[in-house]
């Protein structure tokens, strides 16, 4: 048994399916499939279901998966370890994608800036798929929206960010000097999947004063929300760092009289993966970085 059968094995696990799994690993699917065969060999049981169109594991292999996992991952921390000059190495960075596109270009730039041989690897997903690998260990740092289930993880709030009600420019209430959340009771609402977090964030807001928004329409991206605005098609809530960014003229944005909605930005990791000095720099350029950041 070696490690590249391990590496094998969970790739194969994550995607049950052997030729997704070996595209991934720039493997031909023969030569994968000879692995994970000689593995379930060695191992004496079938890891692996296998189905027309794809495989799920056995018993064997959910219990193989659990232990192959933390071999990886000890693996994995042994040689960061062991390469830690505080300069160089990869740093796995991830973020909803509410605050991924917004947040994220100017923090990894300036980062790179000032350590040039970091390896920075970015990806963008929900919050319950980010604090699950965060958990597992497959991520460094994951930027998120509170709240988030703490077990396991350390969290570290960063900075509280305004909601903006975005408007069609020639909405009734755009005159309007001072417009409170009763005055949008009556109007239809654009809002993210229930997948994101954001729509949770307005609705609890709404009806914690006694509002039901009614969601006319839904979409996966927070730009797609802005565009149905502008087209009339309802009225939303917008994080501050989306609306510094918006050059468009085609809606307004206002804030609310009275208690305003807001969202608290934090960072999370695994306390118990080895933390190596260049990830410690980097949460340390994240305070500092979302201490300037913060909307005034």
């Amino acid at each position: 048994m070696d490690m590249d059968q391990l590496a094998h094995f969970q790739c194969v696990a994550d995607l049950k399916n052997f030729t997704h799994a070996a595209d991934r690993l720039s493997i031909s699917q023969p030569a994968l499939s000879r692995s994970i065969q000689r593995l379930e060999e060695e191992v004496g049981q079938p890891l692996f279901e296998r189905k027309p169109r794809s495989v799920d594991l056995t018993d064997a292999g959910r219990l193989f998966q659990s232990r192959a996992e933390q071999i990886l991952l000890i693996l994995e921390d042994c040689k960061a370890e062991i390469c830690d000059d505080g300069q160089s190495g990869r740093i796995r960075i991830a973020a909803i994608p509410t605050i991924a596109p917004f947040f994220l270009p100017n923090l990894l730039r300036t980062f790179s800036d000032a350590f040039p041989k970091a390896n920075l690897m970015v990806q963008e997903h929900t919050t319950d798929n980010l604090m699950r690998r965060c958990k597992q260990g497959e991520l460094d740092v994951a930027i998120v929206a509170l709240p988030v289930p703490s077990r396991y993880v350390e969290v570290e709030e960063l900075f509280e960010e305004e909601l903006s009600l975005v408007l069609p420019r020639n909405h009734p209430l755009a005159k309007k000097k001072q417009i409170r959340i009763g005055d949008v009771e009556d109007y239809p609402f654009v809002l993210l999947d229930e997948a994101h977090c954001l729509s949770d964030s307005i609705t609890s807001y709404c009806r914690q004063r006694s509002i039901q928004p009614v969601a006319v329409e839904r979409t996966s991206q927070l730009v797609m929300v802005q565009e149905l605005v502008s087209l009339g098609h309802g009225v939303s809530f917008i994080p501050e760092m989306a609306k510094q960014l918006d050059r468009t003229r085609r809606r307004v944005y206002r804030s609310l009289h009275g208690t305003v909605p807001t969202r608290t930005i934090a960072a999370v990791w695994n306390p118990y993966r080895f933390q190596s000095r260049l990830l410690r720099e980097f949460r340390d350029h994240l305070r500092d970085y979302s201490e300037a950041f913060v909307p005034k």
